[in-house]
């Protein structure tokens, strides 16, 4: 069996007498552009509260509201992307290729369009449950779980009726970003991947070195 909870990888927590679970991290964190809020992004946790399953956020994409070809805002609001016009630091689920959720968190002020999708975490608390979710038999590779937008929302249990415009900095919600102080380190920075329109921008961010990353790791 997969143990419950796994010690994070290098760099290590700034204080290793924090736990697994840390403090909710303030609205204005998402007030920044997409690039600016990817990176800060880097080493916080994605917390579903209850279980709880806890992942280290480990790689995430920009995209660029309604100047972006590739954002689901391009071409301006809907009721499908209202989440990304705001507030800032909200969940948006949206359904891809028929069979898979992914999750991204609004950012900039209210009414201006922007967001960052969760590529990777690094599994740290629940991997049972994370497994069970992901349809996978025990005892499965911790590097299964989370590795990709789909997969970590099988994982914890994301869905778009579920969790669309839930609060990420709320103390009731119950999917949440916390920060324990974990310190980031090299961050690497690449075209963004699985897309096909704007797919060169430098939209891609990654804890450098990190076995949790999805698709190319260069």
């Amino acid at each position: 069996m997969l143990k419950r909870c796994l010690p994070p990888s290098k760099p290590q927590m700034a204080d290793t007498s924090v736990g697994a679970q840390g403090t909710l991290v303030s609205r204005a964190l998402f007030l920044d552009p997409p690039d600016v809020v990817a990176r800060k992004l880097l080493g916080k946790l994605l917390v579903r509260t209850g279980e709880p399953l806890v992942g280290r956020i480990v790689e995430v994409e920009a995209y660029f509201g309604e100047s972006d070809p590739a954002s689901h805002s391009f071409a301006g609001k809907t009721a499908r992307n209202a989440v990304l016009f705001g507030p800032p630091g909200h969940a948006y689920v949206y359904f891809v290729y028929g069979m898979y959720f992914c999750l991204n968190v609004s950012c900039e002020p209210e009414g201006r369009a922007g967001g960052v999708l969760f590529r990777a975490l690094e599994p740290i608390c629940g991997l049972e449950a994370m497994a069970v979710g992901r349809g996978l038999a025990a005892p499965a590779q911790a590097s299964s779980l989370t590795s990709g937008p789909g997969r970590l929302c099988q994982a914890f249990g994301i869905t778009r009726e579920r969790d669309n415009g839930a609060d990420f900095t709320a103390p009731e919600s119950d999917l949440q970003i916390q920060d324990d102080g974990f310190v980031a380190g090299k961050v690497l920075v690449t075209p963004r991947i699985g897309i096909s329109k704007d797919a060169e921008r430098a939209a891609r961010f990654l804890l450098a070195g990190n076995p949790f990353v999805s698709g190319r790791r260069g």
